[in-house]
């Protein structure tokens, strides 16, 4: 009869002893309970799973010869639902192939009954020692660094899923779609991946599908030949033979056209790219990362989007956390944001005041973390001083906005839409693209006069690319020098 110890890193004191024996259950949980564990018991693996979803438990005893399920079964299924486990196989008979199945499965361990329990419960010393270890790093480092100096900030559980799967993901060589939110990171985990992959000595290469005019995306992505279109006058070389060797970052790909879509998905199956105005495919050598922050699935609903391509990309998805989903990470990323910015501005700004950070910590921040930077440099332009108040933050996270050359505290610069409210029985009501295009219209207009026209504050401000409000502009035949100033 063999006995696994699953040692979970989160909580060392409470322990689920499982096994059909009652008094060998009954005994460990005796000598246990003497040493200080909180002990729970249950006789066979199915019941020791089901307990591990409900409960938090720093050990489990697992009998491998159990009715129901035996105890392997039941150490996968743990190791899945808690991938941190630690594991000590306790074997009575010395089987060393059960020893190596249970190692393989994520076993730390084993030693042979009779248990000493000197010997178990100095085994437990060092898991506990290993979870204080992990949790200081955590809060002394809570970082994952790679190239260019550039970091992900983050100990919470879902931020440290997305590092289980990034470290997975840099061995294999495999296309990878990241999916989340704008501003969750999406573009730093592509980076991760690459300047941890075999691939990092090669060329890392970005491309926002959405910022590229769609008659420029196919020359953009896979190049053209001289004389190809009007205006190509010399021969161009893509981004897919660019990144030769490297990594080809596409963000947005939900952005971009049926008919580049086609030649993606034969780019990524064939390994070959045809240039615009070229009868010769050119062979490519690199890994695709794509990103989206689109329901790809309703996409696929509406044809916008094709399925085979989307099953090509999204063979181990990463999905981010917004920001509002992980909270607990907020001081080490203000933190980090502040000392970033320190050193940009050439500032000792030493951290927010309580009030301040109360405020940042309720705001549900819907641009994520590229709000929440934005949000902090406002506030080393305000602050006076080197703790960095309420009265700095934005108007709509809890401060006092403030209009750079306008003296008058409580100025806003946010737009103020206030729409009619539509009555019934007006000729209007049923026709949505009118009253769309009404709205965007006046959406644009209200944002320009309240940034000035500046164009780049209003296209951060409204969530649309630049190059999205400067089509929209064009569209509605809006002049935003009309609202300088």
């Amino acid at each position: 009869m063999t006995v696994i110890l699953a040692i979970e890193v989160l909580l060392m004191k409470r322990i689920l002893v499982v096994d059909d024996d009652r008094t060998l259950r009954e005994n460990l949980a005796r000598e246990l309970v003497s040493h200080g564990y909180e002990v729970h018991l249950a006789e066979n693996g199915r019941d020791a799973v089901e307990r591990v979803r409900n409960l938090e438990f720093s050990a489990v005893f697992l009998d491998v010869n159990m009715p129901v399920m035996n105890g392997i079964e039941a150490l996968q299924e743990i190791k899945t639902i808690s991938p941190e486990t630690f594991c000590l196989m306790l074997t009575a008979y010395s089987d060393v192939k059960d020893a190596v199945t249970a190692i393989k499965y994520g076993a730390f361990d084993y030693l042979e009954k009779p248990i000493e329990i000197e010997r178990l419960i100095s085994l437990m010393a060092k898991a506990e020692a290993a979870e204080s270890l992990v949790s200081d790093l955590q809060m002394s480092s809570p970082t994952i660094q790679f190239s260019e100096g550039r970091e992900i900030v983050g100990s919470s559980a879902g931020i440290r899923k997305v590092f289980d799967v990034i470290c997975k993901l840099a061995k294999v060589d495999t296309s990878v779609l990241i999916r989340g939110e704008s501003g969750t990171g999406k573009e730093l985990v592509a980076r991760a991946l690459h300047f941890n992959s075999q691939r990092k000595n090669g060329p890392f290469l970005a491309v926002n599908c959405a910022a590229i005019p769609e008659g420029l995306i196919e020359s953009e992505l896979f190049g053209h030949e001289k004389g190809a279109f009007t205006g190509a006058d010399k021969k161009k070389i893509g981004k897919f033979q660019m990144a030769q060797g490297g990594t080809l970052f596409l963000d947005e790909i939900g952005d971009i056209s049926p008919a580049v879509q086609v030649k993606l998905l034969r780019a990524l199956q064939e390994r070959v790219v045809m240039p615009v105005g070229s009868a010769t495919e050119t062979s490519i050598d690199c890994r695709i990362i794509s990103a989206t922050h689109r329901s790809l699935e309703d996409m696929i609903k509406t044809e916008k989007f094709r399925a085979d391509l989307f099953y090509r990309l999204n063979i181990l998805p990463i999905h981010l956390p917004a920001l509002r989903e992980r909270r607990e990470d907020l001081r080490h990323l203000v933190e980090f944001i502040i000392k970033r910015f320190n050193k940009l501005h050439g500032r000792q700004i030493k951290g927010l005041n309580s009030r301040a950070f109360e405020l940042v910590s309720q705001y549900s921040w819907p641009g994520n973390i590229r709000e929440l930077e934005n949000a902090i440099e406002r506030a080393f332009i305000l602050e006076p001083s080197e703790i960095i108040s309420e009265d700095s933050l934005p108007e709509h996270i809890g401060g006092v906005t403030e209009t750079i050359g306008d003296e008058r505290k409580g100025a806003t610069t946010e737009p103020d839409f206030e729409f009619e409210p539509l009555k019934e029985g007006s000729s209007s009501v049923l026709n949505f693209p009118e009253l769309k295009e009404q709205f965007e219209r006046e959406f644009i207009m209200k944002a320009l006069r309240a940034y000035g026209g500046r164009i780049n504050r209003t296209a951060d401000a409204t969530k649309m690319t630049k190059v999205t409000l400067l089509r929209k502009l064009e569209r509605y035949g809006i002049d935003p020098k009309e609202y300088h100033h």
